[in-house]
C-alpha cells in the first residue's frame, strides 16, 4: 500500500464520524431537532437512523398542537425510522429527510382508558442553508468545513396518513394537515479541532394546522404552535460528544366546535431541559443517548409535563467514502 493511500486510510474513520454527526442524532417524537442535526457534510451523503424512546406526561408526544388534559397520565413507546439525502440546491448544502413514527400510546383520563398503537404521521423535511460555507463537494472541503455562523431554512410537512380513531382523542395519528417553518442557527464557538468542536445552536419554529374535521365527531381547530430550541454541544474526544438542551414551546389558543355549541381552550406553555450524549461505535454508525424533561412535572400542576428517554443509532455513507475504504483496504 503506497503513502497516499496510507493517509486516506487515517483520515478516513475522522470523515465517517464527521457525516453521521452531520446527519440524524436523535429525533424526538415531539417533533424537536437534536443537537447537531443541521451541520453540514458532504454531499451526497445517505443516513438512516433508527430511534427507540419511551415517554410519559399530560400530553400526546405525537400532537405538536400540545393539546392539553391535565387529568390524563399518558406512556407512550415509539420508535421512529429515517431517511436522509444531502444534495446541493444553487450552490447551497441542502438536504431531503423522511421519517415514519411507528409505536403505541395509552393514558388514564377521567372518563377512561384510551389506546392507540400502529404508524403515526410521516414526515418530510426540506432544509437548505443561507448563511454559512459553501456546499461540501469533495474530501478537501470536508476537511476544511467549519460552520461559522450558520442558517438555515427549515420546511417540514406532515402527512395525515397514521392510525386514527374517530371514538378516541389520544391517537398516534391527528387526522389533518399540519407542517413547521423553522430557522436553525449554528454559531461556531473556538477553533474547529476534532476532539475539541463546540457549538451553539438556537431553533425558533412555528407550526401550522390544519382543521381535524372528526375529532371524537366534532371538529378541532389549533392556533399555531411556537418553539425555541437551544443546544450548548462540546466534544471531548474525536469520538465523544455531549449536549446541553432546552426547549420552550408555546401552543396557541383551540376550539372544539360541535352542531351546537363550541368550547373554546387556552394554550399552554412548556419549558424542557435536557441532555444528549453521542459516541461513534465504528466508522459508521453512532450511538446516541437522551433524556429531556419539563420543568415542573408536579402531577397536581394543570401545566403541560412530559419526560422522554430516547436511544438512537445512526448509520451514513456516500460513494466516495466507500472508495477511500477500498483504497485504504488495499483493493
Amino acid at each position: 500500500m503506497d503513502i497516499h493511500t496510507q493517509m486516506i486510510g487515517r483520515i478516513r474513520p475522522w470523515i465517517i464520524v464527521a457525516i453521521v454527526l452531520g446527519m440524524f442524532g436523535s429525533m424526538a417524537a415531539d417533533a424537536q431537532v437534536p443537537p447537531r442535526f443541521y451541520w453540514k457534510t458532504l454531499q451526497g451523503t445517505n443516513a438512516v437512523p433508527v430511534i427507540a424512546m419511551s415517554v410519559s406526561g399530560n400530553v400526546n408526544p405525537l400532537d405538536p398542537s400540545l393539546n392539553l388534559d391535565p387529568s390524563a397520565i399518558l406512556s407512550a413507546d415509539i420508535v421512529i425510522a429515517g431517511y436522509a439525502k444531502m444534495f446541493p440546491v444553487w450552490n447551497k448544502a441542502a438536504m431531503l429527510a423522511v421519517l415514519l413514527p411507528m409505536g403505541r400510546i395509552e393514558g388514564e383520563f377521567l372518563a377512561g382508558r384510551e389506546a392507540s398503537s400502529g404508524f403515526g404521521d410521516p414526515m418530510i423535511e426540506f432544509n437548505m442553508n443561507l448563511i454559512g460555507p459553501p456546499p461540501i463537494m469533495n474530501l478537501p472541503d470536508l476537511l476544511r468545513y467549519e460552520p461559522g455562523f450558520s442558517l438555515d431554512l427549515v420546511v417540514d410537512v406532515m402527512f395525515p396518513v397514521g392510525q386514527y380513531d374517530n371514538t378516541q382523542s389520544l391517537n398516534l395519528g391527528q387526522n389533518r394537515w399540519y407542517g413547521r417553518i423553522g430557522m436553525p442557527i449554528i454559531w461556531q464557538l473556538g477553533p474547529w479541532i476534532p476532539a475539541r468542536r463546540t457549538t451553539l445552536e438556537f431553533f425558533p419554529s412555528i407550526t401550522l394546522f390544519g382543521d381535524n374535521d372528526d375529532f371524537v365527531g366534532d371538529n378541532l381547530q389549533s392556533d399555531p404552535t411556537f418553539a425555541l430550541e437551544a443546544h450548548l454541544t462540546r466534544n471531548f474526544t474525536s469520538k465523544f460528544w455531549a449536549s446541553l438542551d432546552a426547549t420552550y414551546s408555546s401552543s396557541g389558543d383551540s376550539t372544539i366546535t360541535s352542531a351546537t355549541d363550541s368550547m373554546p381552550a387556552s394554550g399552554s406553555d412548556m419549558t424542557q431541559v435536557g441532555f444528549t450524549l453521542g459516541y461513534q461505535l465504528n466508522d459508521s454508525v453512532q450511538l446516541t443517548i437522551g433524556y429531556k424533561s419539563t420543568l415542573n412535572n408536579d402531577a397536581a400542576s394543570n401545566d403541560l409535563q412530559m419526560s422522554t428517554f430516547l436511544i438512537s443509532f445512526t448509520t451514513g455513507w456516500h460513494p466516495l467514502i466507500e472508495g477511500v475504504g477500498r483504497l485504504s483496504g488495499g483493493g
